[in-house]
């Protein structure tokens, strides 16, 4: 069975973003696909000190809810990451966190489908989908995409419900990742799993 790990980054578990996740959550459950959220916003989380602790230990140096949720990430077919928009990015906790989750774990996240869904009021939405994107394509992660960019609008988790438009566009994504796991999972047992290259790493040290 597939499974889809969720994290919801805002600090106010059951509002615009939430409403947003339970909405794909629906779709998930009826697709018979497994899921978990994991609630990060609200969380004391530390940002990365860059002490490369985790390159050697294989976890970060910080034994905290990270740590916790590698396991999961690691097990999971996709991810699917919620944020509300901060003065037009994510929220800060949940950037710390993905920093160090991205950084201190060193299983493939290669193929793994991932998707950024974003809530706001009115403006910033897309310069905070394009953040979170960013791990995922970092990663070697397809973004699995919708019929408009994934985002939510409303003050309240009884706005979000009736932009009628948004909840569409959650629960087409859901459908799209559902389909694009399959896809990949039966693609990789046909012609197996694409060739990562990692050997070159350019920093031009001497200046040239």
């Amino acid at each position: 069975m597939a499974k889809i790990l969720l994290l919801n980054g805002s600090a106010r578990a059951k509002q615009c973003t939430g409403t947003a996740l339970a909405e794909m959550i629906g779709v998930f459950e009826a697709e018979g696909v497994e899921t978990e959220l994991v609630q990060i916003g609200g969380k004391d989380v530390k940002g990365c000190m860059g002490c490369n602790f985790c390159r050697d230990a294989g976890r970060c140096v910080i034994n905290d809810l990270v740590n916790e949720v590698a396991p999961k990430f690691e097990a999971a077919d996709g991810l699917v990451i919620g944020s509300p928009v901060y003065y037009a990015s994510p929220n800060g906790a949940l950037l710390a966190f993905l920093d160090r989750l991205f950084y201190s774990t060193s299983f493939s996240k290669h193929m793994k489908v991932g998707a950024a869904v974003v809530s706001c009021r009115r403006g910033g939405a897309t310069a905070t989908f394009d953040v979170l994107n960013k791990y995922f394509t970092i990663s070697g992660m397809p973004i699995a995409p919708s019929t408009y960019w994934n985002q939510v609008h409303g003050f309240t988790a009884d706005d979000v419900k009736k932009d009628l438009e948004g909840l569409q566009c959650m629960r087409n994504l859901a459908r799209n990742m559902v389909f694009m796991i399959k896809a990949i999972a039966d693609a990789k047992e046909k012609y197996g799993a694409p060739v990562v290259e990692q050997e070159a790493f350019t920093s031009f040290p001497d200046g040239k």
